[in-house]
């Protein structure tokens, strides 16, 4: 159990670097994950039983103690990414099945990747785990309906299908994981320290099959454009989170604080690009192209992230910004705003 939760901590560190270094490896020998193809509905559920089986309760519970919050971040990922995605679509002239799988990607709910960001960064890490809970719970419903809105122009949306599909491999492996961990705590705990190696292994062998699946065509004229709108649409995703969060800063000062912004922050910009991926593979299955953007979105927004937050935890460091500053002004600025007052 030690050398799998060593080997689990090891990923975690290098995944943005063993992800790129296994694209490549399945670009040029695509036999290596295309076995998988029919599977990674199942991978994805194994993903988020895992993630079910790390929450209790009380993780449900906080939702209700801080609904504001957590209600407000939530529909501003859902209102940021997916109008970002067409914005995107539009200005680069994408259409067809590439525009179709940028949108997709941006009416995703938050991506896991954005807990560890947050904690990295000093973030209220309660209140990104309850978001990103709650935007999950609400993926079967909000993409479907943002879909058949912000992409029917492109193609046909197999709404039905879709909807069908993020209930089977995101509500009910969460409610299994979660109903799991309630009745069997003890021994839930003994496993939990190998759930971030299934999870990332798991998640390796998604990207693995969308490369493998689109090898021919993953270097090529057209794919090439969507290398920067997926990373402005990363990008944009966080300024637009945190421009978001400091607006709400002034309508409820206390609730959304530094910490709360930053967990906003990752919140609106970070996308459960796995479950894209899958669900493209799934819902467009004559089209695995649909699937390349949210490959590109996994990624870059775990570069994009680290990098963030590393710069936002030397920032405080090197101004003396306390992690529950109310509005994150280095103590110098504080005080001059004081006087002023």
């Amino acid at each position: 159990m030690k050398t799998i939760s060593r080997f689990g901590g090891w990923m975690t560190k290098w995944f943005t670097l063993i992800v790129v270094a296994w694209a490549i490896l399945n670009y040029f020998l695509p036999d290596v994950s295309l076995w998988a193809k029919s599977y990674t509905n199942y991978l994805l559920s194994i993903v988020l039983f895992g993630m079910g089986l790390t929450l209790g309760l009380d993780d449900f519970k906080r939702i209700f103690k801080m609904p504001l919050m957590v209600i407000v971040g939530t529909i501003a990922h859902y209102l940021i990414m997916p109008l970002l995605a067409v914005f995107l679509c539009w200005v680069f002239q994408l259409d067809g099945m590439l525009a179709v799988g940028v949108i997709l990607v941006g009416c995703c709910p938050s991506g896991t990747s954005s807990n560890v960001m947050s904690f990295l960064s000093r973030g209220d890490v309660a209140l990104d785990v309850s978001i990103g809970l709650l935007s999950t719970l609400c993926a079967p419903f909000a993409i479907p309906v943002l879909m058949q809105a912000l992409a029917s122009q492109y193609v046909e949306i197999p709404t039905e299908k879709i909807f069908l599909t993020a209930l089977q491999i995101v509500v009910i492996p969460i409610i299994a994981g979660v109903t799991v961990h309630t009745l069997f705590s003890s021994q839930v705990h003994k496993v939990t320290p190998v759930l971030p190696a299934v999870s990332q292994l798991a998640i390796l062998l998604i990207i693995g099959v969308v490369v493998a699946a689109n090898h021919s065509k993953l270097i090529s004229r057209e794919t090439a454009l969507l290398i920067p709108v997926v990373m402005l649409h990363n990008l944009l995703g966080y300024a637009l989170g945190y421009l978001f969060s400091r607006l709400m800063h002034l309508v409820y000062p206390q609730g959304f604080r530094y910490a709360q912004q930053k967990a906003i922050t990752f919140e609106v910009g970070m996308q459960d690009s796995a479950l894209g991926a899958t669900l493209a593979l799934r819902a467009f299955a004559g089209d695995p192209i649909v699937a390349i953007p949210s490959t590109f979105f996994s990624v870059w927004h775990n570069i994009s992230g680290s990098v963030l937050s590393a710069w936002w935890r030397r920032r405080d460091d090197r101004l003396g910004i306390d992690p529950d500053s109310l509005t994150g002004a280095a103590p110098k600025a504080r005080e001059a705003e004081q006087k002023v007052s």
